[in-house]
């Protein structure tokens, strides 16, 4: 079975486990902790990182940097995992859908604006695939109704927007590195902080409502409660495996995007038929081949192709199903406008076979396969 995801392993990262074993320092914000928060500060040029359990704790440690109140609300797109609402549902807040773009799956900025009310507190952009939102629409919207942008970038690491890398274009930008992502520590994530006012309050919350991490870097003598907070803290273990896969983040990068390339190629000609539809990215955009995937006529015909891939010892999957058509998603929020692209879009995503080390074969052999599926050559 060719697989649809392999988590990375670049080989390094046993090794690094075993350096932070040797050292006796396995809990949050050991060495490795500090060198991916280092790394991550001067690639993106972000004021501040802070490594986090899971992209969710990100998003939650954003929301309450953000001083998210029960009543706020907060716009973003339907089309997206349930932790981007979930952060702010946590707070009482309600998330407000708005429609997507067919071509790159990312909110409509076209459509924020009419969303807006009194009660409006944040706007959620997900960069969906790794390939980003139009963000200066964003941040002029933001700036004019006085709003607070959390960028989810949870597939955002090493994608950027005119030049600026994803994640550091908002107020906060929150990655993922969970097992499925191009760079992972299995489960964890990493808040980045644009205005550096903000750092001494995440750290606070991030050390469980504790002043502990100015007490490490020998600013004070002892330290106690200060504020609420919770452990957001990853394991140094966690940290090791990733800090291995950092070192050669441009190769991992580099590899994934030749596997997008080849399946560009090889496939377009059934886009130029008609046949499919293949990932748009804009001009002003720099991906990170997050993962490939193609748009099938409908549902009826996604599913057909997928079983046939299947047959063929293929897995590919759909995505998301979105959020305001679940049974939570309409207890705690409401969908703004017309879902004219949201949920038709959705059903017509397939995601093919993606990862770090995918041979150039597979590709082929994955593309040969839809071809024949389609009766092309």
């Amino acid at each position: 079975m060719l697989y649809f995801n392999v988590p990375p392993h670049v080989g390094r990262e046993l090794d690094y486990i075993k350096e932070a074993v040797e050292k006796h320092k396995i809990c949050g914000d050991g060495e490795f902790t500090k060198r991916c928060n280092a790394w991550f500060e001067k690639q993106t040029g972000t004021k501040k990182c802070l490594l986090t359990t899971s992209c969710t704790h990100a998003t939650e440690l954003a929301a309450l940097l953000a001083d998210i109140k029960p009543g706020d609300e907060v716009i973003m797109p339907s089309y997206t995992f349930v932790s981007t609402a979930n952060a702010f549902v946590l707070r009482g807040a309600i998330p407000v859908f708005v429609d997507i773009r067919p071509d790159t799956m990312n909110i409509d900025e076209n459509l924020i604006e009419a969303a807006i009310t009194e009660k409006t507190k944040a706007i959620v952009p997900v960069h969906y695939a790794g390939v980003s939102c139009e963000m200066d629409k964003i941040l002029e919207i933001a700036e004019k109704y006085n709003l607070v942008v959390i960028e989810d970038a949870a597939q955002g690491m090493m994608a950027s927007y005119k030049g600026k890398a994803l994640g550091t274009i908002g107020d906060f930008g929150c990655y993922s590195f969970h097992e499925t992502k191009n760079y992972s520590m299995g489960e964890g994530g990493a808040l980045l902080i644009r205005d550096e006012k903000y750092a001494e309050e995440a750290e606070i919350i991030r050390e469980k409502g504790t002043n502990r991490s100015k007490y490490y870097r020998g600013q004070i003598d002892k330290y106690t409660w200060v504020n609420y907070g919770s452990s957001y803290l990853p394991s140094e273990l966690n940290a090791a495996y990733l800090a291995a896969q950092l070192d050669m983040a441009e190769e991992v990068n580099e590899d994934r995007l030749k596997s997008w390339r080849l399946y560009y190629e090889l496939l377009t000609p059934l886009k130029e038929a008609g046949k499919i539809e293949l990932p748009y990215v804009p001009e002003e955009c720099v991906h990170n081949a997050h993962m490939f995937y193609i748009k099938t006529k409908d549902i009826e015909e996604r599913t057909a192709l997928k079983t046939y891939l299947e047959e063929q010892d293929i897995m590919a999957v759909f995505h998301y199903i979105p959020l305001h058509s679940s049974q939570a998603g309409k207890k705690f929020g409401r969908f703004h406008g017309e879902d004219k692209y949201t949920t038709r879009e959705s059903e017509r995503l397939l995601r093919l076979p993606m990862y770090y080390g995918l041979k150039e074969t597979d590709v082929q052999y994955v593309a040969k396969t839809i071809k024949n599926f389609y009766g092309a050559n």
